[in-house]
């Protein structure tokens, strides 16, 4: 076998073999070279052992994958695919384990934390897509609303209701051939997720005789999943913002074998338990010292158990009082903590509230007994149904469910995970591919029929004039509640039917936008983006019909910020005779200004200023008091439980409606406008709006990191968190526009470069026309391209 490497003038690589299995493989093998730091960070986020080479800081993402069973579904998911899928995946492993070595010779970030490359398995490929998208469908924002409803009350449960951190924020449209100059369809867009370095996508051409595609690679996974140009027909995808995991609220019991029981519709039923290690680098050191810390992994019927699994409840504490004391006395407690006594123990640390423990994860769980203070949601199981099931099965005596004579020594409250991998065993790889033969939108259409995870809306476009817009993957249909809440486990009406939802789809009439904003995809899901960003492209579509690949760069980079009218509305209103001079001054600026959040504009960082000070105070406003307490649940989804933030993407919202009464957003305004008004001048918004990329390994020079236009709700979103940074960590990991008329006149951008190794002339030499907002050019003469002396035999 033989393969070919050719480079173009910005280092991205372009393959050629003999066939699909050798094109794997070197796909799998260049990737090595280019990014083999990147590659080995993502093998061990999937397996859960960053924390080994990292440090303490990543033991929490490093406990959630162990216990969320993420590499034993990605070999589930492997065991599943057909014949011919598997040897492509094991082609694309065999090129990345070959040239891992030499690739990790090439990247500093190896030595810098004694990490040796190692060996990836056949299932890697699945579990890096598994680990890199198990957050996309923002499954804690429904811990977020158990708080909400908990602490606010149930009419409130959706009022902070907006895309969630980390899932949305990406564009893409597509124009018909009637409204370009070609006569010939365009496909656009760009993904927005948070900003790696190396950055999340890699440019790449694969060719062999069955078929010649270019597109944007996820590192560590073969083929072109997302976006691809196969020269006739091309696709692309943004986060449908479906709904399709679910949270239980698990009642646990081990036994005094060691045997681990949970209870389901019908009674108390086997889960699975064993014990794992996470090994802890201590990297802050001269040398590299290990700790290590024994974690418990726990699946129940529904899925593995991801908050509580160390049986302290679905939170930091311990878990409900289950008919424990009179108020504050001691009683009878379900012995909870590490210390439980078991069923019929004095609990001395157990002193619920009323007799029945109104949920909670309290905060002294090293007692004998279950405490009933606190404020953990997901232990609540003191409500009257909870306490009848479990009450009935401990009057049918220890064991009487499941046929054990083995005593009950400790129960607890925790919360699971379902997701369709790992209920189906299927992830869609089968797809991957089938999308590198497609030669139409017929094609394509016929191949996302079998996809999974993540849930995306597609857009493709074929050279005859074909058009796709629909939705794509898997959508359990179950009870409309598991959709907005942690669910009871014990409750029938909870259980997955089996059945999918049916993928919406629609025709396109010109153009069409896929923005994340309820719409195509309102049927599958609870919160979607905002309408601005969907509502500008199609208004900056409406005013052409010649539409050109380097015109769209334009709608790329577009700047108006649509989401500022709410607050603008309540700065005009504000009564101007109770304003400052000073306040007065800032409230006239923002009237005149363009709402466009330029880098370079002052007016833009004076409504950064004020909102963030409208933020701040509307947070700190009595009616959220109990919403600012922590959540009870692991540090991993704080970002999706913070209050500040929170308020921050809902402020359109909160300033129209919500607990916070009228007058005292008004108030609120006119204080923040002072506030802004009595310090110095803001600067211009790319000053303080400065990229803010993860790496695996920061570099210490955060100076390096440039300013940067656009906003969370305009087509150019770069997100911050008004009120508390304004640093951006999402914006567009990827930029393209693919040309159905002449796929040489397609182009695309990334964030940094091609190259994953530090002080390569390709790692990040497009960052200047990244920020500039312009594209690179797609080049696709193999005449026009270098070739790399790179031959295996």
């Amino acid at each position: 076998m033989s393969i070919e490497v050719f480079r173009d003038a910005y280092g991205v690589p372009h393959l050629r073999a003999a066939g699909p299995r050798e094109l794997a493989r070197a796909q799998g093998r260049v990737t090595a070279l280019d990014r083999a730091w990147q590659l080995e960070v993502e093998r061990h986020r999937a397996q859960g052992t960053t924390a080994e080479f990292l440090g303490a800081a990543e033991t929490g993402w490093d406990t959630f994958a162990r216990q969320a069973r993420l590499t034993d579904t990605a070999r589930r998911c492997h065991d599943r695919l057909d014949a011919e899928t598997a040897a492509w995946v094991r082609a694309y492993v065999a090129g990345v384990n070959e040239g891992l070595a030499e690739g990790a010779g090439r990247a500093p970030e190896f030595a810098a934390t004694g990490l040796a490359p190692g060996r990836w398995e056949p299932w890697t490929p699945l579990a890096v897509w598994l680990s890199t998208h198990i957050l996309f469908a923002g499954f804690p924002t429904k811990l977020w609303r158990e708080e909400v409803a908990r602490r606010l009350g149930e009419r409130w449960t959706e009022l902070f209701a907006s895309d969630g951190p980390g899932t949305a924020g990406s564009n893409g449209w597509l124009v018909s051939g009637a409204r370009t100059a070609s006569g010939a369809p365009l496909v656009a867009g760009d993904p927005h997720r948070f900003i790696e370095a190396p950055g999340v996508y890699q440019q790449i051409r694969l060719a062999c005789p069955d078929y010649d595609v270019l597109g944007l690679a996820v590192p560590g996974v073969p083929g072109l999943a997302h976006f691809g140009h196969a020269g006739r027909v091309a696709w692309a995808i943004t986060n449908a913002m479906a709904d399709y995991q679910d949270l239980y609220r698990e009642h646990l019991r081990r036994l005094a074998d060691g045997r681990v029981e949970a209870l389901g519709p019908d009674g108390w039923e086997p889960a699975t338990a064993h014990t794992e290690t996470i090994r802890i680098g201590d990297t802050t050191g001269p040398a590299v010292t290990e700790a290590s810390e024994v974690i418990e992994v726990i699946e129940t019927a529904r899925g593995p158990v991801i908050i509580g699994a160390d049986g302290r409840g679905g939170g930091s504490g311990t878990g409900t009082a289950i008919g424990a004391g009179t108020g504050s006395g001691t009683g009878t407690a379900v012995g909870t903590g590490p210390g439980g006594t078991g069923t019929g123990g004095t609990g001395t640390g157990g002193t619920g509230t009323g007799g029945t423990g109104t949920g909670g994860t309290g905060t002294g769980g090293t007692g004998t007994g279950r405490t009933g203070t606190g404020s953990g949601t997901a232990g609540r199981v003191s409500a009257p149904d909870a306490e009848q099931a479990i009450g009935a099965e401990r009057a049918a005596g220890p064991g009487q469910a499941t046929g054990s004579d083995s005593a009950v020594v400790h129960e607890w409250e925790a919360v699971s995970l379902r997701y369709p991998p790992r209920v189906t065993g299927e992830l869609g790889f089968s797809v991957l591919p089938a999308l590198l033969r497609a030669r139409t939108v017929a094609d394509v259409d016929r191949a996302l029929d079998r996809w999974v995870e993540p849930v995306n809306v597609v857009q493709a476009a074929d050279a005859d004039g074909g058009l796709l817009h629909r939705v794509a993957g898997h959508v359990p249909v179950r009870d409309r509640a598991n959709v907005l809440r942690v669910v009871p486990a014990w409750e029938a009406a909870h259980a997955w039917t089996g059945r999918a939802a049916v993928m919406p789809r629609a025709a396109v009439d010109g153009h069409a936008v896929m923005a994340n904003a309820r719409g195509l995809a309102a049927p599958l899901g609870v919160e979607f983006a905002p309408p601005h960003r969907a509502e500008r492209i199609a208004a900056l579509l409406g005013a052409s019909d010649a539409w050109t690949p380097d015109a769209m760069a334009a709608v790329h980079a577009d700047t108006d910020n649509p989401s500022a009218r709410r607050l603008l509305d309540r700065v005009r209103a504000a009564d101007g005779s109770a304003l400052s001079p000073a306040a007065r001054r800032v409230r006239a600026t923002l009237l005149a200004w363009d709402r466009r959040m330029a880098a370079d504009s002052t007016d833009a960082g004076l409504y950064a200023a004020v909102r963030g000070a409208v933020v701040r105070r509307l947070a700190a406003h009595p009616a959220f008091a109990e919403l600012r307490e922590p959540a009870p649940y692991p540090a991993l989804f704080r970002p999706w439980l913070a209050l500040g933030a929170r308020v921050g993407l809902a402020l359109e919202t909160l300033l129209v409606t919500g607990p916070v009464p009228d007058a005292d957003v008004a108030g609120i305004v006119g204080a923040a406008l002072e506030e802004v008004a009595a310090g110095d001048a803001p600067p211009a918004w790319g000053v303080t709006h400065r990229l803010a990329p993860w790496q695996a390994l920061p570099d210490p020079d955060d100076e390096q990191w440039p300013g940067l236009g656009g906003d969370h709700d305009c087509v150019l979103s770069t997100s911050s968190v008004p009120g508390y940074t304004d640093r951006s960590a999402r914006a567009s990991a990827a930029r393209y526009v693919w040309d159905l008329a002449d796929r040489e006149r397609s182009r695309w951008i990334v964030p940094f470069g091609a190259s994953g190794v530090p002080g390569d002339p390709h790692h990040r030499d497009q960052l200047p026309l990244w920020l500039r907002g312009e594209l690179a050019p797609v080049i696709t003469d193999w005449n026009d391209l270098v070739r790399e002396d790179l031959e295996q035999d």
